[in-house]
Parts: structure tokens; sequence; C-alpha cells
């Protein structure tokens, strides 16, 4: 067997599992295995006798699609005009509220119009 074989013989799984029915999907490991059955087989032995879980699920990494960098700047362009739902975003509100009060009147103030008018 060359070397070239050998680097084209093992395919790269990752590992996932369910811990109850209602429980998220959770990524556990990556595995090298040379099919789809042996990888099933190694994940059992390697997780599924140390951990309970009702579920396990071994899907070669050639099948999972990852973003591009292209994808990836335009996603977070998108995502970049969300100051509303931080704090940050609500930084000129103490100023807009310091105005309204100024601009309230008080109860000496409104006291004082009464003198005013008596006179």
């Amino acid at each position: 067997m060359t070397a070239q074989d050998e680097s084209n013989f093992y395919k790269e799984y990752e590992v996932f599992s369910k811990r109850s029915t209602k429980a998220p999907i959770q990524h556990q490991f990556s595995l090298l295995a040379p099919n789809d059955e042996l990888a099933m087989m190694m994940a059992q032995e390697n997780f599924m006798r140390r951990e309970d879980v009702i579920d396990v699920w071994v899907v070669p990494r050639a099948h999972i699609r990852s973003m591009t960098s292209e994808e990836r700047s335009t996603w977070t362009k998108r995502l970049d005009n969300k100051s509303y739902r931080t704090t940050k975003g609500y930084g000129y509100l103490r100023k807009k509220w310091r105005e309204k009060e100024q601009g309230m009147l008080d109860e000496k103030e409104i006291m004082s119009w009464k003198e005013v008018n008596k006179s």
C-alpha cells in the first residue's frame, strides 16, 4: 500500500450524541475510520459505554458543509446592525432623561405661579 492509498483509506467522521429526548444534539469528538460501519462501531465503543445517551450520530466530515469566508463576511455584515439589542445601543437615553427631567415642572415652580398671580 502506498502513502497515497493510506491517506485515502481512512475517512474523518464527526460524532454527535443526544442524552435524552428533549436534549439537544451535541458534538462529541472526531474519529478516523475506513468506512461507515466501523466508524459507528468505534463511536459506540469509545463513547456509548461511558455516557448515558439515547442516540448517536456518526457523520462523514465530507458531508458537513461549512460557510466559506465570503459567506461568513456577508453574514456578519448583516448581523452588525443589531446595536439596539445591546445596552450599549441605549447610551443616549440617559441624556434624554436628563433633558426631560429638567424640562418638567416641579411643585415649587407651580406654587410660585400662584404667588405671582396674587400680587
